[in-house]
């Protein structure tokens, strides 16, 4: 589960849960409101008039009395004493005939100061004052009243449950509902966020070390599991970048092994035929002419292929330099052309050069596109037989000038194609070349062609030839 989508869940529980209990702390406050002001019940009276019931029974047996005896005063104050319980006496005008506390206070008045329900009575949280009427004995005719100012623990004697205890429910509530919140956030935190962080801690340990077969899993959609997706996939990424450079270290020791043996070849054959020369083997001018041929022939093939491994150690450094020059298309692609042209008909292959070369300003670094040409006929020679036929041609298109070759040789393979242009590669269509070649041409091609702000491409069938395009944009 998502991380906020956990903490939207449990905020709704906890707010529902308070919301519960802001609920019950209300009706207990007001349950314990509407229990003191009906607490004039007859109950709760009848428990305030048992409990003073003495008092007030010495009162209508000695009113009549007690304001100038002495010793029934005493005996009054010392049952008030007893009971916990201040008594006044007033007669029915409000007039103070007896207080049991020794204040001084003289009247009362009868229509304010007299309470008989408790919520009236209230003095504070702890005592209430309540009055009983005096009824003399014989006549039953009401002489005073009586006023006692009795504790709250008498009046609400039976508040010992809910009422009492619903305070402390309420904390023990909030108590439940905090530690049920905190378990879950470290049961989250420590099931959920360290246990995942510690195991992909080990699978990084693992990368470290080289151990990239060692897969990481999460079984939970959240944050945590797209971290570990995205891990994953760099361990892949890291994976498939690895095994591309061990074949490219291998492609490297095998293109410094080939090209070896393509230059042990020409140079054994140059050094035969000088040390032929040098011999005398040769009778006339004519066959050391030919012998000079064959030497030439075994110098280019060298030039070329040291020409090739010169330009990639270029690239790899980035250090191939390519100097646009604003000339005139006609007179460079000529130049560029006629010798390529008596080289591959010499091959015995057709060489159809391009009718009429548009003649046209062009920035080019001349030096570079020559090799960008003699690598896709050399290529093409590769995969050509004589009676082959390779065509140039260079035309305008879309204020782009385009050069095209064409051979009619054994064509690349499919899955050939998508890596063509690739350092190193060279195709299993390259197994019946007339020569293996080195891999960088191609990748040469491209890195030139590029940084003309040109494109390169091809179309090829196996067995119907390839066709290559670069596109050079004017201006």
């Amino acid at each position: 589960m998502y991380l906020n989508v956990w903490i939207r869940k449990w905020l709704h529980k906890v707010v529902i849960c308070l919301l519960l209990l802001f609920a019950c702390t209300t009706y207990f406050f007001w349950n314990r409101v509407d229990i003191e002001r009906e607490t004039e019940s007859e109950a709760v009276i009848n428990q305030v008039r048992l409990h003073v019931n003495e008092m007030l029974l010495f009162l209508e047996k000695h009113y009549a009395v007690i304001m100038n005896d002495v010793e029934l005063q005493e005996s009054l104050c010392a049952m008030a004493e007893a009971s916990d319980a201040g008594v006044d006496y007033a007669d029915l005008t409000g007039q103070i005939l007896f207080n049991s506390s020794g204040v001084a206070r003289s009247r009362i008045n009868p229509g304010t100061d007299l309470h008989y329900d408790l919520y009236q009575a209230r003095l504070s949280d702890q005592r209430y004052r309540i009055a009983f009427p005096v009824v003399d004995e014989l006549t039953q005719a009401q002489v005073g009243n009586a006023i006692f100012t009795v504790p709250a623990s008498l009046v609400f004697a039976g508040e010992t449950n809910l009422q009492v205890i619903a305070p402390y429910l309420t904390i023990a509530l909030l108590l439940v509902i905090l530690v049920l919140l905190v378990n879950q956030i470290h049961r989250k935190i420590t099931r959920d966020m360290m246990r995942p962080i510690h195991q992909l801690k080990d699978f990084s340990e693992a990368i470290l070390k080289g151990n990239l077969e060692q897969k990481s899993t999460y079984q939970n959609m959240d944050e945590i599991g797209e971290v570990y997706a995205m891990f994953d996939q760099m361990r892949l990424e890291i994976m498939h970048h690895s095994l591309r450079r061990d074949e490219q270290e291998q492609a490297q020791k095998e293109l410094i092994s080939n090209i070896s043996h393509e230059l042990k070849t020409p140079l054994t054959t140059l050094k035969a035929y000088i040390e032929a020369i040098r011999e005398g083997s040769c009778s006339n001018m004519q066959e050391v002419m030919e012998y000079v041929e064959v030497m030439h022939n075994s110098a280019e093939k060298m030039t070329r292929l040291t020409e090739d491994l010169l330009l990639h150690a270029l690239k790899e450094l980035g250090q191939i330099s390519v100097t646009l020059t604003e000339q005139y298309s006609k007179e460079a692609f000529d130049k560029i052309l006629r010798p390529i042209g008596h080289y591959v008909r010499t091959t015995g292959v057709h060489f159809i050069e391009p009718e009429e070369t548009p003649n046209v300003l062009i920035r080019l670094d001349v030096q570079r596109m020559e090799q960008v040409i003699a690598n896709l006929i050399s290529n093409a020679l590769k995969h050509t037989s004589a009676g082959d036929t390779i065509q140039v041609n260079i035309e305008l298109e879309h204020d782009q000038l385009k050069i095209t070759i064409a051979d009619t040789g054994n064509g690349i393979l499919p899955q050939d194609m998508p890596f063509v242009f690739d350092r190193y590669f060279k195709g299993k269509s390259n197994e019946g070349a007339r020569s293996k070649g080195t891999g960088l041409g191609l990748s040469i091609c491209k890195y030139i062609i590029e940084a003309h702000e040109g494109t390169i491409s091809f179309k090829s069938r196996q067995g119907n030839g390839t066709v290559f395009y670069c596109l050079i944009p004017m201006g």
